[in-house]
């Protein structure tokens, strides 16, 4: 019974282990409506897409800044590095980082569609939505 007891427990510890190690790796997509709303984590990395705004991106050597929109609501997005060959205004884009105290959306990484019918799912079905949203009011 002792041995079975054991075995019980060691289980139990591994699977709150891997569960908490699956939670905190785990990456949620929010849209700009939603982190208007005050739907996103705080200090928690997520995803945010949408398509950038034309006339939004501004660069001053390696750092970018550009605005992502939904249609209905937008936020600035700031990311230090090289943006992929494929990233443009006016296109989908879903970026993984944190929202600062500021309202600004630290990326710690940029995705872009692969060509010029795709956006990432994620996005599209966001955008509908807020599409929707706008639509009703």
């Amino acid at each position: 019974m002792t041995a079975i007891a054991v075995g019980v427990a060691a289980l139990g510890i591994a699977a709150a282990l891997v569960l908490s190690a699956f939670q905190k790796n785990l990456v949620f997509f929010f849209t700009p409506s939603q982190v208007a709303a005050n739907e996103a984590p705080q200090g928690r990395t997520f995803r945010i897409g949408g398509m950038v705004v034309r006339g939004s991106l501004k660069r001053e050597g390696v750092n970018v800044e550009f605005t992502v929109t939904d249609t209905a609501k937008s936020m600035r997005v700031t990311y230090r590095g090289q943006l992929p060959d494929l990233f443009r205004e006016g296109k989908g884009v879903v970026a993984q980082g944190q929202l600062g105290a500021d309202g600004m959306f630290r990326a710690s990484e940029v995705l872009a569609k692969h060509d010029e019918n795709y956006m990432p799912p994620e996005a599209a079905d966001a955008v509908k939505r807020a599409q929707q949203t706008v639509q009703r009011k």
